[in-house]
C-alpha cells in the first residue's frame, strides 16, 4: 500500500472537550460479516465498522455467493446456510490479517479451492499460525514462501482437534473456533493468555452452542447458524486515540457514547486510570453477549508503568498510542512481552521508535518491546506511518503536546479502521 503521497499537517492543542459516537468495532463486525454468511436468513448489522479492512470483508462475502447490501452505516448480509459458492477469482483481504485468517477457518470446510490474498503488507504477514491448525484439521492448505500469503486452500471434510495455541491471537482462536463449527466432532482451542473473546460471543450470538473453561473455548460441529440483528458497538481500539488525547492535554473532558466495554478489551481504560487519567463509565448495557456503554474521561496527569505479560497481549492494539504519549509521562513507559508488535501492518516497535526519535525523543528498543523516558519535550517534526493505520493515528495524538505543527506522511493509512479519523479528531479539539 503506497501511502507516502498523503500527508497530514497536525498543529498543536490546548485540550480534548465534546462528544463522539465512534463507528462499530472493527474485531466484532469482521466475526458478525463472517457468520452472517455462513446462517439461515437475514442479518442486519447497524453501525458497521467504515474501516477498509471490513469492507474487504464484506467484499470476500459476496465474492463468495452471499448478497450484501450497504446503507446508511449499516449491512444488511443474506445468509444461506454453511455451503458458500466456489469464488471466481482469488479473494483480496486488502490489508486485513483479521479477514485472511478468521476466514481461512470457514474456507477450510468448503467443497471448493480458494485463494485468499492481499496487499504488499499483508502479505509480509505470517500465517503458519492458522496454516498448522487447519492443516491437523484435514484442511490442504499451500503458501508463498514463508508461509505467507497468497494462501490457496482445498476445502473439504474437517474433523476436530485438541489444540494449544503456541502465541496468544485471538484471530487465530477464532479461525479454528470457526472451523470447528463446520467440523466433525469436538474442537478444544487453549490459548496461553487470555484474548479478546469476541468470536465466542459471536458464535453463541448467532445460535451455537459454545463452552469456555479458563482458558480453553470447545465447540462442537454441526451446529447451524441463524441470521440475528444487531448494533455494533463503537470501536474501543480506535476510542483509544481519543482516550490517550484526553488524558494527555490538560484541562479535557471527553465523552465517548455507545463504546464497547468487553471486559477483554477495557485493559486501555485500566492502564490510564493506574496512570493518572479519571476514567468513568456513565451507563453499561448488555446486548448480543457484548457489553456497550456511555465513557468519560478526564485529563489527570500522566504517571508512568511498565506493561508487560498478559497486559501486552491484550493491549497490543493499544501499545502504539500509548507509546507515542509516553515522553510526556512523569515516569515514562516500559513495554516488554510485545514482539507481536513486529509482525503487525508493520514492525511497530522499530517505526513507533524511528518516528519518536525524528520528534526529538529518547528511545530504547528490545525485541519485544520498547522504554521510553518520561518528563521529556517533543518538537514539531516529520513522521511516517510506515503504511500503518495504527501509526498515522497515534502520531496524531503524540503531534497534539508537541512544540510546533508535525507532517505525518502516509497519513491516509488511517482509512484502514477508521476513514474518519482526522475528522473526528479535530472536532474535539480546542487551540
Amino acid at each position: 500500500m503506497d501511502m507516502s503521497a498523503d500527508t497530514n499537517v497536525v498543529k498543536p492543542a490546548r485540550r480534548v472537550r465534546g462528544e463522539l459516537r465512534l463507528p462499530g468495532d472493527k474485531s466484532i463486525s469482521h466475526r458478525y460479516a463472517m457468520l452472517a454468511a455462513i446462517a439461515e436468513g437475514t442479518t442486519l448489522l447497524e453501525n458497521f465498522s467504515t474501516g477498509a479492512d471490513c469492507a474487504s470483508t464484506l467484499a470476500c462475502m459476496e465474492a463468495l455467493g452471499r448478497e450484501v447490501k450497504r446503507k446508511n452505516g449499516n449491512v444488511e448480509i443474506v445468509g444461506d446456510g454453511i455451503q458458500l459458492q466456489s469464488p471466481q477469482q482469488t479473494l483480496d483481504c486488502g490489508n486485513s490479517g483479521s479477514t485472511i485468517r478468521m476466514l481461512a477457518g470457514i474456507l477450510a470446510a468448503q467443497s471448493f479451492e480458494s485463494e485468499l490474498a492481499g496487499d504488499e503488507s499483508l502479505s509480509r504477514r505470517p500465517m503458519a499460525r492458522i496454516i498448522q491448525p487447519l492443516t491437523s484439521m484435514g484442511a490442504r492448505i499451500s503458501a508463498a514462501p514463508g508461509e505467507r500469503p497468497p494462501l490457496r486452500i482445498s476445502g473439504g471434510p474437517l474433523h476436530g482437534i485438541d489444540y494449544q495455541l503456541p502465541v496468544a491471537s485471538a484471530q487465530v482462536k477464532t479461525s479454528i473456533l470457526f472451523a470447528g463449527l463446520l467440523s466433525q466432532g469436538k474442537t478444544r482451542v487453549t490459548e496461553p493468555l487470555r484474548t479478546r473473546d469476541h468470536g465466542e460471543q459471536a458464535l453463541r450470538a448467532f445460535g451455537a452452542e459454545l463452552r469456555t473453561d479458563r482458558l480453553t473455548s470447545i465447540i462442537t460441529g454441526g451446529q447451524k447458524l441463524q441470521a440475528i440483528e444487531a448494533r455494533i458497538p463503537g470501536d474501543i481500539s480506535t476510542a483509544a486515540f481519543f482516550l490517550c488525547a484526553a488524558a494527555l492535554l490538560p484541562g479535557s473532558d471527553l465523552i465517548l457514547d455507545g463504546l464497547l466495554l468487553n471486559p477483554t478489551r477495557t485493559a486501555i481504560l485500566d492502564v490510564l486510570s493506574t496512570m493518572g487519567a479519571r476514567v468513568s463509565a456513565l451507563r453499561v448495557e448488555e446486548k448480543h453477549r457484548e457489553l456497550s456503554g456511555t465513557l468519560r474521561i478526564e485529563h489527570g496527569g500522566l504517571r508512568g508503568r511498565k506493561i508487560s505479560g498478559a497486559v501486552s497481549a491484550a493491549l497490543i492494539d493499544e501499545l502504539p498510542v500509548l507509546a507515542a504519549i509516553a515522553p510526556y509521562t512523569e515516569q515514562g513507559i516500559e513495554i516488554r512481552d510485545a514482539r507481536e508488535l513486529r509482525v503487525k501492518e508493520s514492525d511497530r516497535i522499530e517505526v513507533v521508535a524511528t518516528n519518536l526519535r525524528a520528534l526529538g525523543a529518547r528511545v530504547e528498543t528490545f525485541e519485544d518491546g520498547m522504554q521510553i523516558p518520561g518528563g521529556q519535550t517533543l518538537h514539531g517534526g516529520e513522521v511516517d506511518s510506515a503504511g500503518d493505520h495504527r501509526i498515522a493515528m497515534a502520531f496524531a495524538v503524540a503531534a497534539l503536546a508537541a512544540q510546533g505543527e508535525t507532517r505525518i506522511n502516509g497519513a491516509n493509512a488511517a482509512r484502514i479502521s477508521f476513514p474518519e479519523f482526522f475528522t473526528a479528531l479535530e472536532s474535539v479539539l480546542e487551540r
